[in-house]
Parts: structure tokens; C-alpha cells; sequence
């Protein structure tokens, strides 16, 4: 009852070795090498992570210094155009001023000698005056 051992066991026992060999050639076997593949193909992808983690994280490293580079050229340029526009600045408002200071003083100048000249224009004036006042008196008295 249990187990017969007749012909249809035998049958069935080659007939699913037959079917198990074609099993694993159309799925087992491919199936496998798929799975295989992509194992390896994410064990490389962790692999490869922690090394582009690291290349990533030197790369933000260099790109922070070269930051830090640049601020401190730019600070240094901007300071030293600071400096010398200063002393440009500097010495154009004394050019100015000293060009201010010769324009007074040749003012001052010619105000003076416009002075000068007035006071004795006006010390002539003051006689051709007083020289007709006194014509005009004496022709007064006279007539």
C-alpha cells in the first residue's frame, strides 16, 4: 500500500529527473546567474560608494580651500586698491590745495597792487581836484 516499487515508479522517477534536468537549464541555472550578477553588481556599488563617499568629500575639501584662497587674494587686492586709491586721493586734494593756495595768493597780489594803484590814482585825483577847486574859487573871486 505504502510503496509499490512497480514500473510507474520507475517512470515517474525518470520522468521527473528529465523534468528537473530541463528545469534547471531553462530557469534554475539562468536564474542563478542573474541573481550571481546582480550581487556582484551591488557589492561593487557599496564598494564603489564608500570610495566616491571619500573622493567626494577630498573634492569639497580642495573646492573649500580654494574658497579660502580666493577670499584672501580678493581681500588682498581690495585692501592694497583701498591703499592706493587713499594716496591717490590724498595726493590730488594737495595738488588742489595747493593750486588753491597759489590762486589766493595771486589774488591777494593783485588785490594788493590794484590797491596800490588806486591810492595813488586816487592821490593824483585828490590834487587835479583840489587844483580846480581852487581855479574855480580864485575865478569867483575874480569876477
Amino acid at each position: 500500500m505504502f510503496l509499490k516499487l512497480d514500473g510507474t515508479f520507475f517512470v515517474q522517477l525518470i520522468n521527473f529527473a528529465i523534468f528537473f534536468a530541463v528545469l534547471n537549464v531553462v530557469f534554475l541555472k539562468p536564474v542563478g546567474n542573474a541573481i550571481r550578477k546582480r550581487r556582484e553588481y551591488i557589492n561593487s556599488l557599496v564598494a564603489h560608494y564608500d570610495l566616491y563617499r571619500e573622493q567626494a568629500a577630498d573634492l569639497e575639501a580642495q573646492a573649500e580651500a580654494t574658497r579660502a584662497t580666493a577670499r584672501r587674494e580678493a581681500e588682498g587686492v581690495l585692501s592694497k586698491t583701498r591703499a592706493e586709491t587713499s594716496n591717490e586721493s590724498a595726493a590730488i586734494a594737495g595738488d588742489y590745495s595747493g593750486r588753491a593756495t597759489e590762486i589766493i595768493e595771486a589774488a591777494h597780489r593783485d588785490a594788493a597792487s590794484e590797491l596800490e594803484a588806486a591810492r595813488e590814482r586816487s592821490r593824483s585825483t585828490v590834487r587835479e581836484l583840489a587844483d580846480l577847486m581852487v581855479e574855480r574859487t580864485l575865478t569867483e573871486a575874480a569876477s
